[in-house]
């Protein structure tokens, strides 16, 4: 394995967060725009369409005979299945789909160029960094379709588990760990490819980077670093779930607590505040990457 020596995983999550809360003033504003734009082009899931959740959670509970299980449990219920069943934002056609490839790539483009000015201390305002970090949308969107396709064997592999649950085909032990085997090929593979393509997304954005040359240049500086970085994603993905699970709760539990009142029935409370937290993952997944990115560079120039 490649050596690399940089800060440990738990002083690069909350390095992120000092990152972003040193900058607010400019991330705020950047995190407020995208929300807008999301609301606008995207669409947010409608309040009706949440207080079904909410109903069909409280017929679900009283059929299963448990009664009453408490606010705070149902907030837990009603996070986990607005985030599963795809509910945090409302039409699924394929423009919203394009729209919100186009504003994730916006937010990616802008926190990255935000990051590279703030933290070789220049000044910075918001407008310039809009204006002038989308010169690489096309070569990031060619980078980005490429980490796309190299998920076609996790897509695979989450249509191979649908039609196994649906025919028994797991219920047979032998078969069972014939597709863990097959799973877990796909899960490598994916991981392999994106390892790259994922650091390639930042550097990217470099002036005058095109996207193979990107590639190129991140797949060698991931050589023999794969699985340090695939690490790192776990982390992110764990620390991602407690600060939802953090910020969430307690908002979806003040809502059902304000639920009893007239004048809130129509107010998208929850939809909203899911919205910001997407976008704040956003904004914090770019951080998180280029700041891996940054210390490695700064390893190998040593």
């Amino acid at each position: 394995m490649r050596e690399l020596e940089v800060p440990g995983i738990m002083y690069h999550i909350f390095a992120t967060f000092k990152i972003i809360f040193k900058n607010w003033k400019l991330f705020l504003p950047l995190l407020v725009i995208s929300v807008l734009m999301s609301i606008l082009f995207v669409g947010l899931m409608s309040e009706a369409t949440y207080r079904q959740f909410q109903d069909v959670l409280d017929q679900t509970t009283e059929q299963m005979g448990t009664g009453d299980i408490g606010n705070f449990a149902k907030s837990g219920l009603l996070l986990i299945s607005t985030i599963t069943t795809g509910g945090l934002s409302g039409e699924s056609s394929e423009s919203a789909t394009v729209f919100a490839v186009i504003i994730f790539l916006i937010i990616w483009l802008t926190t990255v160029f935000i990051l590279r000015h703030r933290l070789a201390e220049h000044k910075l305002k918001l407008r310039d960094a809009l204006y002038n970090a989308m010169t690489p949308l096309i070569s990031t969107f060619v980078v980005f379709a490429i980490a796309i396709i190299q998920c076609i064997p996790i897509f695979l592999l989450i249509i191979v588990l649908s039609a196994a649950l649906q025919t028994g085909f797991l219920s047979t032990p032998f078969y069972a760990l014939v597709f863990f085997i097959f799973a877990a090929l796909m899960v490598i593979l994916s991981s392999y490819l994106l390892s790259s393509s994922l650091i390639a997304l930042v550097a990217v954005t470099a002036p005058g980077m095109y996207p193979m040359r990107a590639l190129h240049a991140a797949s060698d500086l991931m050589m023999g670093r794969r699985v340090k970085f695939i690490l790192r994603i776990v982390a992110l993905i764990l620390a991602l779930a407690i600060i939802w699970v953090i910020v969430m709760l307690p908002l979806i539990f003040f809502d059902l607590l304000m639920r009893g009142f007239e004048w809130t029935a129509n107010v998208p409370f929850v939809p909203v505040c899911l919205l910001t937290m997407t976008c704040f993952t956003g904004i914090y997944i770019s951080t998180y990457l280029y700041l891996y990115y940054r210390w490695m560079l700064h390893y190998d120039e040593k």
